[in-house]
């Protein structure tokens, strides 16, 4: 298994939602999505919908409404009409989505650098300053802070549909992260360093060296973790 750099727009809420409480459907989602992002549901595996609805404690509708919503993320791939599995897991895959990552980026944080305000600005320097002061020992909470940086830096290009491409190929990069587990080659890097030289170039609104820095930031990571995966 293999190492590296989370949330996607979560689906509407629908029917069964009141006053802000997730849906079923949401709740069935969430779950599925985080255990295949982090490594507990793993690549290829089948997912039983009568065994899914006895670990998520909900119905069959919820169940397959969420696998669907997956499908569409492409966390989860139909098997003809025989049900579901956890999307497989390859370095051409990794490969692929690293490209695109890295182009559509390019496109979102020049867009934020040329359109975004003082909002903008104001909620960049937050996210890095949460992610700067996080524990790096509590996992879970430095994910969350990690993609809300990454996130900031491209929410100022005005493109509701480049955010969502965004958000989802964080989704699908981030799942090889956990798939690779913990390696002492990574950590040799100053990624703090990198954040900040990332956040500097975008305050400082010049777009080429911001750009150049985050994809180096990726491809660096990318390196890495393409020697981590088997074919």
């Amino acid at each position: 298994m293999i190492e590296m750099e989370s949330a996607l727009v979560l689906p509407n809420q629908d029917a069964d939602s009141t006053d802000g409480v997730p849906s079923s459907t949401q709740r069935a989602y969430q779950d599925i999505r985080k255990r295949i992002i982090h490594g507990e549901i793993e690549p290829g595996e089948r997912l039983k919908v009568e065994s899914l609805k006895v670990l998520l404690n909900t119905g069959t509708s919820p169940i397959r409404e969420a696998l669907s919503l997956l499908t569409s993320d492409q966390l989860v791939e139909r098997i003809d009409q025989r049900g579901f599995r956890a999307a497989s897991a390859s370095k051409k895959h990794f490969q692929e989505i690293l490209m695109l990552r890295c182009q559509l980026e390019d496109l979102a944080i020049r867009g934020s650098i040329e359109s975004g305000d003082t909002k903008w600005e104001e909620n960049l320097v937050l996210s890095h300053y949460r992610l700067q002061q996080a524990d790096r020992t509590n996992n879970e909470r430095w994910e969350q802070l990690h993609r809300n940086f990454h996130s900031a830096l491209l929410q100022g290009c005005g493109s509701p549909i480049l955010l969502r491409f965004c958000d989802q190929l964080y989704d699908l990069n981030v799942r090889y992260r956990f798939l690779a587990g913990q390696s002492g080659g990574y950590s040799k890097r100053d990624v703090a360093k990198e954040h900040q030289s990332i956040l500097d170039a975008a305050l400082a609104r010049d777009a080429t060296i911001a750009s150049d820095l985050l994809v180096e930031h990726y491809r660096l990571t990318g390196d890495f973790l393409a020697d981590q995966i088997n074919e």
